[in-house]
């Protein structure tokens, strides 16, 4: 601990923002404090400038506030995120001279200095203060929350510094030098009258601490306005930090990517791209663009068109705007990016693992998010790329998460605020997922299209209610939903001797089982009778993983013979067409998602469907969802069913959602903090510890090769990797690139 109650001698004698990159002696490179903040602020600025009314309109705030009041909120919130940093403990470790956690961050220490301030800092004209102070305060997702659950403290105090005090730089020439520029460039008053101690002992920062929580507990800001300055601030950060590598103007390139929205001859050539010129589009996509409002559902069943549909809604919907296409899984928004806007138009293919999915599927070789693993500078640099892609196709996550305040989506913040979305597979949210999917409705008053092959009654009641205005539903073309597709047969075991005759006569099974134990065993079997089956699942090794699914995906397109044996991935992952369907029983929502891969192109007459029992009544059903299966089942058994039908018969169950209210962005008011968007699932993604010598020269950004979504009903005592993934012990787990990982003797499975 520094002996007096002056700070320490710095070397150089300079405020640092961040490391010099490479270290020298001279540190040159090195992010002063003063130089990195007004980057900030120019970045903030220009941000703010360029959305212009945009910004406004798209999160309803037209009669709340003005861009002014934004602008100069954004760029006071932009100023004072880093004040935290000129205490001795964040300097040290810039240089590299100390090892130990600091007493506390330094965005909460930027809170307390800048509170400090606050009779000067409340002068900055149109500026609203509080606001700028907590966006600066979470710019970093750490405030008020902690692994996804929000705490009552502002920032913690941590142990293992080896200082009992923490000291301020306040009198040093760059400090000076940055509240001159906040005189000069935010217009704040040249006089300042402040009495401040240098040297803050810890009872002194909980009393600090405790005195600006007093204020914020009693403070009702309001929420999409704070939500908006938060989300500018640290997707201005984040650019801000880039613009020191590289030689571009930011501000320049800030407007030129965010100007680079769609036109109708870019949207032209994506639908005939993919139906031709000549080709007419089927009346319901023509009604998605002609009869469609600002918020649409289009309710059809699977092979009916809607992808093509919501391309040709964007005609009406997204002109000068920016597009996100989003789909549930990395496996979808993959082939919706590869079917339609690859090479098409601008776009870029953004999930947390897109660089694997698109390396393997462009290069020959034709063969989801632990927040653990992420590389966050990665990270940045993909979110970047949606600055100026016109069309962006991703993982529903990268923007419903912007609700839970994951780093991804703010990231792309300035992006998603010029807009329009379209939500596909709407009816595979969980509840935490659709809670979401609402509040982004009502606060997001962008054109945004639902596609789902049934909605449920109350899941419209809830999306009406939450857009605030008339909803249009446009329905799937009845001539297809009413051809008769499917032909319901309840077995008691599987008919080998059925999968037999339809690959003599060059059909094409499509084989899905309720666990990857069971579709192991079945794919043994079948190759044993000498079916040449595919496998494909989930727990595969993600570079596998996207080789399986190529290989499934383009059997389906070769006119020859072929028997998947896969797991759930099939519901929403793969776009093909069986001929015949063999299942085990599964609840009714994804009974009705497996036959929308049999006779997806109508082949003329029905398909036969065949149901058998899973013997293993746990994971992923309960028993009351198989049984409302076998309901389904025994409804239509032995008949011939078109899609309409299991649509109405689903609605008629009457289930209702019970989706998640709470989302951190809008209700957290003082806190920001990454909490989880979707419901917790029984899986984590994981490294295999026989790979660890194979991947210890890997990049971060490469690691998600080697990643296998686990069961985590045995995971206690696992070590992690530096990455932040855990590691599976070889002595639970093994691994074949043709079955994936499996269990070793004496290892539990589900």
């Amino acid at each position: 601990m520094p002996p007096s109650v002056e700070p320490p001698k710095l070397c150089p004698n300079l405020l640092l923002a961040k490391s010099s990159l490479p270290r020298t002696p001279d540190w040159q490179g090195a992010h002063h404090l003063a130089g990195h903040t007004a980057t900030v602020v120019a970045s903030i600025t220009t941000l703010v400038e360029t959305l212009g009314q945009h910004l406004l309109e798209q999160f309803g705030l037209t009669k709340v506030t003005n861009i002014n009041k934004i602008k100069a909120t954004a760029r006071l919130a932009a100023y004072l995120h880093d004040w935290g940093k000129v205490n001795h403990q964040f300097q040290l470790v810039v240089r590299n001279k100390k090892k130990h956690p600091q007493l506390i961050r330094h965005e909460v220490a930027s809170v307390l200095l800048a509170w400090e301030f606050r009779e000067w800092l409340e002068q900055c004209p149109n500026a609203d203060f509080m606001v700028a102070l907590t966006a600066a305060g979470g710019h970093h997702l750490k405030l008020g929350g902690k692994q996804g659950r929000q705490t009552s403290d502002l920032g913690e105090i941590r142990e293992g510094s080896g200082d009992t005090c923490l000291y301020w730089y306040v009198k040093h020439p760059d400090f000076r030098r940055l509240l001159r520029f906040g005189t000069r460039a935010l217009k704040l008053p040249p006089k300042i009258r402040i009495s401040f101690s240098q040297k803050w002992n810890i009872e002194t920062i909980k009393a600090k601490r405790q005195e600006v929580l007093n204020a914020l507990i009693e403070w009702q800001p309001n929420p999409v306005f704070l939500a908006v300055v938060k989300a500018l601030l640290i997707a201005a950060d984040a650019i801000g930090s880039a613009s020191a590598q590289v030689s571009v103007s930011i501000q320049k390139w800030i407007q030129s990517e965010l100007k680079n929205t769609l036109t109708e001859a870019d949207l032209q050539k994506v639908i005939n791209a993919r139906c031709g010129e000549y080709r007419q589009l089927r009346k319901f996509q023509v009604d998605l663009k002609q009869n469609s409002k600002r918020v649409t559902l289009a309710q059809a069943g699977c092979g009916t068109g809607k992808t093509l549909g919501a391309y040709n809604w964007a005609m009406r919907h997204a002109i000068g705007r920016k597009l996100f296409f989003c789909y549930p899984t990395t496996g979808t928004s993959t082939e919706g990016f590869l079917d339609y806007v690859h090479n098409q138009v601008e776009s870029e293919l953004l999930h947390s693992r897109s660089q694997v999915d698109l390396e393997l599927a462009c290069t020959g070789e034709e063969e989801e998010n632990n927040e653990g693993g992420v590389n966050e500078a990665a990270q940045k640099l993909e979110a970047f790329k949606a600055w100026g892609a016109k069309v962006t196709v991703c993982t529903v996550d990268t923007v419903l998460g912007l609700l839970q305040c994951h780093r991804r989506p703010l990231y792309c913040f300035p992006a998603l605020a010029n807009a329009a979305f379209v939500f596909d597979e709407v009816h595979c949210y969980d509840n935490a997922l659709f809670g979401a999917l609402l509040r982004f409705l009502e606060v997001v008053k962008a054109p945004i299209l639902l596609m789902s092959a049934s909605f449920l009654p109350s899941q419209e009641n809830d999306i009406r209610k939450a857009a605030g205005e008339e909803v249009a539903i446009i329905q799937g073309p009845q001539e297809l939903e009413e051809l008769l597709r499917y032909s319901f047969h309840e077995l008691d075991q599987p008919d080998w001797e059925r999968v037999k005759q339809e690959l003599n006569n060059r059909g094409k099974v499509l084989w899905v089982c309720n666990q990857v134990n069971t579709a192991i065993a079945l794919y043994k079997e079948a190759a044993k009778k000498g079916f040449h089956p595919l496998l494909y699942h989930s727990r595969f090794r993600y570079e596998d993983r996207v080789k399986h699914h190529r290989a499934v995906v383009e059997a389906f397109k070769q006119d020859q013979p072929i028997l998947a044996i896969t797991t759930q991935v099939a519901e929403i992952s793969l776009d093909l067409s069986a001929t015949l369907l063999v299942t085990q029983v599964a609840d009714p929502a994804g009974l009705i998602q497996r036959l929308g891969r049999l006779n997806r192109q109508y082949c003329g007459h029905p398909c036969d469907a065949l149901f058998y029992p899973d013997k293993n009544v746990c994971f992923p059903y309960k028993q009351e969802e198989l049984a409302a299966g076998w309901e389904l089942i025994r409804h239509f058994k032995g008949k011939e069913v078109n899609q309409r039908q299991l649509a109405d018969w689903l609605k008629q169950l009457n289930i209702t959602s019970n989706p998640k209210e709470h989302c951190v962005w809008l209700d957290g008011g003082w806190k920001t903090y990454a909490a989880p968007l979707r419901e917790a699932g029984y899986t984590v993604t994981a490294l295999l510890e026989q790979d660890l010598e194979k991947i210890s020269s890997l990049k971060a950004s490469e690691l998600p090769r080697y990643t296998i979504p686990l069961p985590a009903n045995n995971i206690k005592g696992w070590p992690r990797h530096k990455s932040g993934y855990l590691i599976a012990p070889s002595n639970q787990w093994s691994y074949c690139p043709n079955l994936g990982a499996f269990e070793c003797k004496g290892g539990s499975e589900l």
